[in-house]
């Protein structure tokens, strides 16, 4: 059946080294030997993108003509980039779809002098192949209408892509509403599942519930 790839798009401050997608790179292949799949090669692809929400829409946009990957996976606020590409199967890690409304709020701050810097101190990624993150107005003001082109694709809008997503029961974020389980429900309906952990899914819910949806999404099958 052949190799498959899998586009990973990071969160914010993620980048090419991001946790997730080396777990899964460490581990596809042992589950899919597992479920008795030994004639697909599923090949992880993340990349560091840019903050700005434009520029990284067309990055990301021009990597999926470059890769034609079989299935896009979005983590955090890189799901709301995920949501915006057309013609794909969907899965989300923690899909921050709130987080568009805190960082349109921040952008007027920005414009107070100090602030910019504050932030990208404060929200400083760790060292690395990692996106590298500047507060600036010119920024944080469009991440309200790249939501807008997000959610355009949901069924919601009637698109007819499909999206299945995974949310930690420990998710500090779901208090703030950065994770909104609500908000979901709204544009995707009941397509998701909980499970008992964080907002950045430990290893073994990656291994046994992220890699299965991974294989089951791409319709492999073992002998």
């Amino acid at each position: 059946m052949g190799r498959k790839t899998v586009l990973y798009i990071h969160g914010m401050g993620g980048g090419g080294d991001s946790r997730i997608p080396s777990i899964l790179r460490q581990h596809m292949k042992e589950v899919l030997l597992k479920e008795g799949i030994t004639s697909d090669d599923v090949n992880v692809i993340v990349r560091t993108y840019s903050f700005d929400p434009e520029e990284g829409a067309l990055q990301i946009k021009a990597w999926t003509e470059e890769l034609s990957p079989s299935l896009v996976i979005g983590e955090s606020l890189g799901a709301i980039q995920a949501i915006r590409l057309k013609g794909y199967p969907h899965l989300l890690v923690s899909p921050s779809l709130g987080a568009p409304r805190y960082l349109r709020g921040l952008a007027f701050l920005s414009l107070i002098p100090g602030v910019t810097h504050l932030l990208d101190h404060i929200y400083k990624p760790k060292e690395g192949d990692r996106q590298r993150l500047h507060f600036t107005f010119g920024t944080l003001k469009k991440y309200r209408n790249h939501s807008k082109a997000a959610l355009a694709n949901s069924p919601l809008k009637e698109g007819t892509d499909s999206f299945y997503a995974f949310f930690g029961d420990m998710d500090h974020y779901r208090k703030s509403g950065v994770v909104s389980l609500r908000l979901y429900r709204k544009y995707f309906g009941d397509t998701y599942t909980i499970y008992h952990g964080t907002h950045f899914m430990e290893e073994e819910w990656v291994i046994s519930l992220l890699i299965p949806k991974i294989i089951s999404t791409l319709g492999l099958k073992g002998q």
